[in-house]
């Protein structure tokens, strides 16, 4: 599945519910679904800087793919790191870089976090694709 193509999944997933109390409970839901980040990996060095809640994120190349493992102490900010790595995770650097994840926008997510949430939600990207960066230059 492409990026693109996940992207719509999540908007017509989100796009169900009229309410944000649903949407948040869908995030939340997300994020108690998603798997848990293994001990080894809950260090300094994989937390992400500008986010208010403490989130790690670890990457590893597989394949020709970046894939994404993470996990957030807050309930609503593990659901957003969830989605990201739902988009993105599993696919190669090139693509990870050039995504525009409009998916954000179009469910609402940025204007109904608060600005540190919204902040953080940047820093994760940032990071992601940063690990994407990091990957392609040592593979190349």
């Amino acid at each position: 599945m492409t990026i693109n193509e996940i992207q719509d999944g999540i908007i017509d997933e989100f796009g169900m519910f009229d309410d944000w109390m649903d949407k948040y409970q869908l995030l939340i839901d997300l994020g108690n679904n998603q798997q848990a980040l293994p001990e080894e990996y809950k260090k300094e060095d994989n937390l992400i800087k500008g986010c208010q809640s403490r989130v790690w994120l670890h990457a590893h190349y597989k394949d020709g793919n970046v894939i994404f493992e993470a996990e957030s102490d807050a309930l609503i900010v593990k659901g957003i790191i969830s989605l990201l790595i739902h988009v993105l995770s599993n696919h190669t650097p090139d693509e990870i870089l050039s995504a525009d994840l409009y998916f954000i926008d179009q469910i609402g997510l940025k204007e109904h976090l608060s600005p540190t949430r919204s902040n953080g939600l940047v820093a994760m990207v940032k990071q992601m694709k940063m690990y994407a960066m990091a990957f392609k230059a040592a593979n190349q």
